[in-house]
């Protein structure tokens, strides 16, 4: 069994038991053993092992978990967003583009895309990553984007419900058939997850809870897209049908607030049901961003991912996101850095990682910085040094 300490951190953010919100731990240390943290204390009382990683003071952190990316596409949608910074609205309405794209794509296209994306993240601190079908909107189409996303995750999500396909503009109802009867059989080989994009000009709530109880019937876990583009009965729908987690959340009534705040657990751990939100997405769309402070207040848990695609949010950067949820959505940069590690975790329910304590997953980012304050303080600065996955330097 070979083991591996990684010493000499000036700042160990554990999410567990330390100092604060983060169980910070100073001079601290980390012993893996078989990808997983044995044990976690001060460097001076550090066990021997067969080999060493200095941090040389740095800063150490859990790796991120991204819960909301879609990577599986073609094609590129750069005069959109040009379109949108000159002022034009965001609706939606682009995702029939890529949906064209990605059906004439090879395997081999979308392959490359995903792995290109998904090493992206991973230099720059992205350890667990869910990826979401949702741009190909036949039955063959979903199955091997789902496929496809296997191969680089295991958090894929079957998003057969993305927007209504043209060739159904004008049958929405037989469209929401297809994707509960022969597109979500072929896609639940491949698929952990189940989504719908609960929206004006999507699909309804109606057809939300159809086909997400189908999923559900399946054996998927639920997540939802939810009152981004507007109010509605997205999220309460989600917290009805136990959903892990309801995304975005920018337009939010006191009743969506109360109904997430509804789903604590007993013992003051926060929320069954997550609210994750998108930073990237209302940089890219010139959209409101959601209100943390307000979540956050009520005792909602919340996370923090990318939303990566190629139209709303383009970006597959979680330090960028920290530094927008600082900025923009009046959360602290502790409640950033933990919604972007253990907040991402708990909308995958996974307690495995988004942490560094005894049996967790050895999946961490040094920083080339003293403190996990500076992927605020330092926004856009590459200050992933190193990062581990199981353990392992990619």
């Amino acid at each position: 069994m070979s083991s591996l300490l990684v010493d000499n951190i000036g700042e160990l953010v554990t999410n567990g038991a330390g100092e604060g919100p983060l169980g910070i731990r100073r001079n601290a240390a980390v012993l893996v053993e078989e990808g997983l943290v044995v044990w976690v204390g001060p460097s001076a009382y550090a066990p021997a092992a067969d080999r060493r990683l200095d941090a040389g003071g740095a800063a150490v952190l859990p790796g991120f978990v991204d819960s909301h990316a879609h990577l599986v596409f073609a094609g590129d949608r750069a005069a959109e967003f040009a379109a949108r910074m000159a002022g034009q609205p965001y609706t939606g309405g682009g995702i029939r583009t890529t949906v064209g794209a990605t059906r004439a794509a090879t395997d081999n296209e979308l392959r490359a895309t995903v792995r290109r994306l998904r090493g992206e993240a991973l230099r720059q601190g992205t350890t667990t990553m869910e990826i979401k079908s949702g741009y190909g909107l036949t039955v063959a189409d979903e199955a091997r984007s789902l496929r496809i996303a296997a191969e680089s995750s295991t958090e894929t999500t079957f998003l057969g419900a993305h927007v209504v396909p043209a060739e159904y503009a004008d049958r929405p109802d037989d469209y929401v058939s297809l994707v509960c009867g022969p597109m979500l059989a072929a896609a639940t080989p491949y698929a952990k997850w189940v989504d719908v994009f609960c929206e004006r000009g999507a699909f309804d709530v109606d057809h939300a809870r159809a086909i997400l109880a189908c999923g559900q019937a399946a054996g998927l876990g639920v997540r939802i897209h939810a009152n981004q583009l507007g109010p509605g009965a997205g999220v309460r729908l989600g917290v009805e049908l136990d959903a892990a987690s309801v995304d975005h959340c920018t337009h939010l009534s006191d009743a969506d607030v109360d109904a997430l705040a509804g789903t604590a657990h007993g013992d003051g751990s926060g929320t069954r049901t997550v609210a994750t939100l998108l930073p990237g997405a209302e940089f890219s769309t010139r959209s409101p961003y959601p209100d943390a402070r307000r979540l956050l207040d009520a005792g909602v848990t919340v996370a923090l991912a990318t939303d990566c695609n190629p139209g709303s949010s383009y970006t597959s950067s979680m330090s960028f996101c920290v530094a927008l949820a600082v900025r923009e959505m009046r959360m602290t940069p502790a409640e950033a850095v933990w919604a972007a590690t253990a907040g991402g975790a708990r909308a995958l329910r996974r307690d495995d990682i988004g942490v560094l304590t005894p049996g967790a997953r050895a999946d961490l980012v040094v920083l080339d910085a003293p403190s996990y304050l500076h992927l605020a303080y330092r926004p856009g600065v590459p200050l992933i040094r190193q990062v581990m996955r199981n353990g392992v330097t990619p």
